[in-house]
């Protein structure tokens, strides 16, 4: 997949330096991270990797994201819910080249679209919250899961669906 400049859906709405700034903000009070990111930016430890990250798509998760990358992988991003979606933010992580599929108010036909052009990714890892992705990859989408190692879930809920394919012998990778 190439790599796209472009918040799909999002509407060109020149915020990129306001979602910026939030970043910026975010990383000056993380200094943990910005430790890891220090080391892994010149280690390279997730070089080859692709992940694909369905999270509350803002500042926060944005500059995990751009860790990730740091350390070498190839990231798509997108939102876990719509209503949480900061278009900014996206916008941001679109100039800095990711690949970003999220717009916040989305309808659910859209959202679910934006899902699948992230697994389109054909990710190594996961990042998941609520277990969308992880439903797509276990239905109609497994093609998009043949590279996929693993990942995490960030909610009760995805653990819940988790935990349910797991007792019936159906989970399809480590999570």
């Amino acid at each position: 997949m190439t790599k796209s400049t472009q918040v799909y859906g999002a509407g060109q709405t020149s915020q990129t330096e306001s979602g910026g700034r939030k970043i910026e903000w975010v990383r000056s009070y993380m200094p943990v991270l910005n430790n890891i990111r220090q080391r892994f930016a010149e280690e390279k430890p997730l070089k080859g990797l692709r992940i694909t990250i369905s999270i509350h798509l803002e500042a926060k998760t944005a500059y995990l994201a751009t860790v990730l990358r740091d350390a070498g992988a190839d990231v798509a991003v997108t939102g876990c819910n719509p209503l949480s979606t900061q278009d900014d933010v996206a916008e941001y992580l679109c100039s800095l080249g990711f690949s970003v599929f999220a717009k916040h108010g989305e309808d659910m036909d859209s959202y679910r679209r934006h899902l699948v052009m992230a697994l389109s990714h054909r990710p190594h890892l996961l990042i998941d919250d609520g277990g969308d992705l992880m439903e797509l990859l276990h239905g109609e989408h497994r093609d998009l899961g043949i590279a996929l190692i693993g990942g995490c879930e960030e909610t009760t809920t995805g653990i819940s669906r988790l935990r349910s394919r797991h007792a019936a012998g159906k989970l399809l990778y480590p999570m």
